[in-house]
């Protein structure tokens, strides 16, 4: 049986016009997705592997898995599913979640574990000579954010669609941005997807003020259905301006 599997329609479309709007792929781009194991992230990788055999643009697509060490949390079973695709795929293993307990200041350990994540794909990119970063947050996770700076930080501001990093080397993209979670919940459960459990493992071990957000939407989504595309409206100023 094939490890792919055909993106529906919906998805494929909210993602094209993403990467179109913020000019987010371009001709010769070497892509590193990074896959946590999660559903978001391994939807996300058959999306970009369909879009590559029809894509206007020609592009690598690679995979970076950093495993935190986290009891309970093994992601290593996702490299034999990397061997079927016959894409690249690197595994970068680190404590971070030991090395938080003396290390994090004054910081969640969900913003510690992504900083630290980031890092480690930043390296990778360098090392392994691809220039663009692929993230799996899509429009739940924007909105999420946007509460949460505008709540507790007094700012308006949410993750940016497409980027490039203060370094000046590497642009990061977010092809997800306009699609919802509950989508990517579908196809990857419906294509039976090897989801690793807990793939988040801060999010599972300590509350946090996002999970505090996704409850407050969805009780707010139930008395508004228009509500996400309110808060993509509100929030595409924010979303950034494709970097040169």
């Amino acid at each position: 049986m094939t490890a792919y599997a055909k993106p529906p329609k919906s998805l494929l479309r909210k993602v094209g016009r993403a990467i179109t709007d913020y000019r987010m792929i371009r001709n010769g781009d070497r892509l590193l997705l990074g896959v946590s194991g999660g559903k978001d992230s391994l939807g996300l990788l058959q999306i970009l592997a369909h879009l590559r055999t029809y894509a206007p643009v020609r592009f690598d697509l690679g995979i970076i898995t950093v495993d935190p060490e986290v009891e309970g949390f093994d992601p290593s079973p996702l490299m034999a599913y990397y061997d079927r695709l016959g894409l690249p795929w690197h595994y970068e293993r680190q404590p971070i979640m030991e090395e938080a307990k003396t290390r994090m200041d004054g910081n969640s350990f969900c913003a510690y574990c992504a900083r630290m994540k980031r890092g480690i794909m930043y390296s990778t990119c360098r090392r392994e000579g691809y220039n663009v970063l692929v993230l799996a947050q899509h429009l739940d996770d924007l909105a999420e954010s946007f509460l949460m700076s505008a709540f507790h930080g007094g700012q308006l501001r949410t993750m940016k669609a497409h980027y490039l990093i203060d370094a000046g080397d590497l642009r990061v993209i977010r092809p997800l941005a306009y699609c919802r979670e509950r989508q990517l919940a579908a196809f990857s459960h419906g294509a039976s997807l090897p989801i690793v459990p807990d793939s988040c493992p801060a999010c599972f071990t300590a509350p946090t003020q996002r999970e505090h957000m996704k409850a407050l939407l969805a009780t707010e989504e139930r008395r508004n259905t228009t509500l996400f595309a309110n808060l993509l409206h509100a929030m595409r100023p924010l979303l950034g301006s494709p970097p040169p």
